[in-house]
This record gives C-alpha cells, structure tokens and sequence, in this order.
C-alpha cells in the first residue's frame, strides 16, 4: 500500500508484515486472529492506549469500580460460531451466567421474565402463555442451526427450513407481530423491548428480527457478563493473538493508508466516515460517494453508577436478571424511539439497564455494586438525559437515586469523540434496516472488499452488523485469504 514506514519509537517489531488490522475491537482482533491462524504476520493498530474498542472496562466513577464503557451482556459472544472455537478461557475469559437473562418490570409490580427455559417464560406471561411458546419454542431449538446463517453475509444457507421459518417471521415489524401473537401487555412489551435493540421504529419491517434473535439467544445461550468486566474479552483476544504471533501496537492513530509499512492487506475496522478519511483519493469517486451516503442511527445516551447497595426493584424478579429493559409498555417503548427519529429526546425514554455485580462481585468493593443504563437520543445529541433516565429507574425501583455514590455520563457526542467508529453516538455501525443490513457499507458481492486492492473494511458496518461477535472480522479476513490463494 503505502510506501512511508510508521516510526515506533523503541519497537523492535519488524517493518513488513502480511496484513495489517486498524483498530481493535472484537472485529478488528478476530480478523488478526483469523488471518495469524493461517500462518500469517499481523500487527494491529490501535488509538487508544488499551485494546478492546467496545469491549472496555475503566474505572469511571469510583475507585475499585469496575464499568463496562460500551458492552456487558453478550449473548453473541458466547454464541458466536468464530469466538466459540478459540481457546480463550485459556487466556483468562469467563463467562458469568445470571439466573435470568433479562427482566422487564411492570407498573403493578410485577414483570415479564425472560428466562433461559421457554416453559419458564412463558409462565410469566398470562395471558400470553400458550403464544410464547409456539412463537419461540421452535426457534430456540433452531438456535445452533441458524447461527451460522444469520451471522454470516448472505450465505447459501445450511437449514433452509429452518432459515425460512425464521425469515418470515423476521422480516415483519416489532409491533406487527407482537400485536398478531399476543394479547396481554407483558408479553407485547418483553419482545418490544428486545426488539428495541434495533434502534429502529417499531413499526418497519425487520424490527422484529432483532427480538427474535435476542429471545432465541437468550434460551440456547443466556445473556451472559465477562466475570472481570469486558476488558476481559479484549484481553483474551489479544493474548491469544500474540501466542499466534501477532503484534498489537496501542497509542498509535493511523491517519493515511500512507502511515503504513508496507503489506498484503489492511483491514479496518472503522466506521465508513473513517475509511473515507483514510484512504482519501485512493478511492474511486463512486465509491467515496457510497461511503459518503452511509446511514448511521441515532445515538445513546450512557450513565454509569457506582452504587452503595442493589437497585431496589420493585418486582423482585428483576434481581435475578442481569439486564432489565425499562419502559412499560410496548406502546411507551414505540412512542419513545419515533420521538428519537424525530429529532426529540424522549420524555420517557426507553431504558436499557444492566446490573453486573449481583452477579459478579469482581467488579465492585465488597457490598458495593455497579450498574450501567442508556437510552437511544437524536444522532449526535448533546441532551443530558440523566434526570430522564434516572426518573424511569425510580419509576420501577423507588429509592434507587438515594443509593446512588456516583455517576459517569456519557452524551451520544461525547461517545463518538471516545470512538470515532460510535458516528453521533451510533453504536451499532449504521443503520440496519431492510437495505442497508445486506448492503453494508455498500452494495458489492464481497462487501468486505473496497475498488482498492488489499484494502478491506471489517466493522460493524459489514454484514453481520452490531454486536460483540467478531463475525464481521472473521469474514473480512476469509476474503482476504481468499484473494491470496
């Protein structure tokens, strides 16, 4: 690529390798570990002084707390059909199992339970029993067939039946199909919550098959914390790369492609805006004008507690949940994210809460507890939303602000001048509506590739999209081996 040698001060790595990764995230550490897995030289870059991209962990708030800085829950994870063949409990990852997924709490007092038995479940949702079942039943069971499937760029698929199955019932909106299956006010708001992930309106098509992947993770997998915090993925990512024989170099910011020893490949894993930073003229004008399109989606608003005792939800079934979605109904919840494509911080906006330390006391001082929550605002949004978001906590845990020690916000601005993939505080690498899911960054048969040979884009902005997986990665580097053979 470029000819111009990046100066390391007192680096005794060599000056060549066979490809070169930007940025760490779990995208950007499975492409390495892909491509060092072949037998390849990698060394990765990375901005900040530690790897992880959205699998952080810092001390934000107090001493001896703990806070996951983007991710903690992680269904994908530990489903994910590339970070499930990797030895990584061998380099110090472990996972922490809550007894119930998630929780979403009701104004009576009472919440809807996601737990990992579908009979279990369903119980919590009179009237609503019988349709969960049949609903979610047979796509949990098609959990470990479908995975490969819906984590992969448009594949031939492995179980076309059961890829169908769930692609009918995918492609519907949140509200359209809760609203055909269920009757009562839990059930329709335990899948609008999940399927509130999306960050999409609940009524357009595809909304719903982002809850009925969290749902079907959540019975086959659980929803399960890094014991530790989720610098611990990083961490074992990273070890395990270096025993490969894989450099990482952190502090260091690549600007140009030109800042780059020479290599066979670069795969980046940033965020569209970047890559035409990056790479600049290089790129064909059809291309940088695709790139310039990208639709990105709203942003968050995070806040990180350090707290001197549980949140004390009214339901108590929400202490068994290590992630509760707080918002009411599957109405409130609608009503929350159109005012966000509006342009309008919700009032009662749509709260996804996670409460790590019930279950992992590594994170906090003894009988001291973390909890982290966010909620979607306009992209780029400067709005502090912490009354908001702390108001709907109260709303469902009465006193919860009295056991408040400190706290650590985070506006959607800010989180993208902390990553610049997050553009305006988007978390999830862009819209993942109908069209964009299958065409991102753009629409190409490999659409890891760019114009420019060698040059490969491996973020959440490729299929499969958001989360902590590394399937976006693990693709990317597939490509690129491909075109070395």
């Amino acid at each position: 690529m470029g000819q111009r040698f990046l100066t390391i001060t007192n680096s005794p790595f060599p000056t060549s390798h066979d490809a070169l990764v930007i940025g760490s995230g779990p995208n950007g550490l499975a492409a390495a570990i892909t491509l060092a897995q072949a037998g390849h030289s990698i060394r990765v870059y990375e901005a900040a002084d530690t790897p992880g991209g959205g699998t952080r962990s810092a001390e934000l708030t107090l001493p001896g707390f703990i806070h996951d800085v983007c991710s903690t829950a992680h269904p994908l994870g530990l489903g994910s059909p590339f970070f499930s063949r990797l030895p990584l409990a061998d380099y110090g990852l472990a996972w922490v199992h809550p007894p119930a997924p998630l929780a979403h709490p009701q104004d009576d007092g009472t919440a809807a339970v996601l737990e990992r038995s579908v009979a279990a479940t369903a119980a919590t949702l009179d009237p609503d029993a019988d349709a969960y079942r049949r609903l979610m039943a047979p796509l949990a069971a098609d959990w470990h067939k479908l995975a490969p499937d819906l984590l992969s760029p448009l594949p031939l698929p492995r179980h076309p039946l059961a890829l169908a199955r769930f692609g009918l019932l995918a492609l519907r909106s949140a509200r359209g199909l809760a609203a055909s299956h269920f009757r009562g006010t839990k059930a329709r708001a335990l899948f609008g919550g999940m399927a509130a992930h999306s960050m999409l309106p609940l009524e357009q098509p595809l909304s719903a098959s982002f809850g009925l992947v969290l749902g079907m993770a959540g019975h086959a997998l659980g929803w399960p914390v890094a014991r530790g915090g989720s610098q611990k993925i990083a961490d074992a990512l990273t070890a395990y790369l270096r025993a490969l024989g894989g450099e990482v170099v952190t502090g260091t910011r690549i600007v140009h492609l030109a800042d780059l020893p020479p290599a066979r490949a670069v795969l980046c894993d940033i965020a569209p805006r970047q890559l035409l930073s990056l790479a600049g003229a290089r790129l064909p004008p059809g291309y940088r004008r695709q790139l310039a399109g990208y639709r990105y989606d709203p942003g968050v608003f995070k806040i990180d507690w350090a707290l001197d005792a549980p949140i004390p939800w009214r339901a108590a079934a929400c202490g068994r949940a290590g992630t509760v979605h707080i918002g009411g109904t599957l109405e409130e919840i609608a009503a929350a994210e159109r005012a966000v494509w509006r342009g309008e911080p919700p009032a009662n906006p749509f709260v996804l809460l996670v409460q790590p330390t019930l279950f992992d006391p590594t994170r906090a001082p003894q009988g001291k507890h973390t909890a982290w929550a966010y909620c979607h605002v306009p992209h780029g949004s400067t709005f502090d939303m912490t009354a908001r978001i702390e108001a709907q906590v109260e709303r469902f845990a009465p006193g919860f602000r009295s056991r408040i020690l400190a706290r650590h916000t985070m506006s959607a601005l800010a989180l993208e001048q902390y990553n610049p993939n997050y553009v305006g505080g988007d978390i999830n690498g862009g819209v993942q509506d109908l069209w964009q899911l299958f065409t991102r960054p753009v629409p190409r048969l490999v659409p890891y590739s760019t114009p420019v040979k060698g040059l490969y884009i491996c973020s959440a902005s490729t299929p499969p999209g958001g989360g902590v997986h590394g399937m976006c990665g693990y693709h990317a580097a597939r490509a690129a081996l491909r075109a070395w053979r």
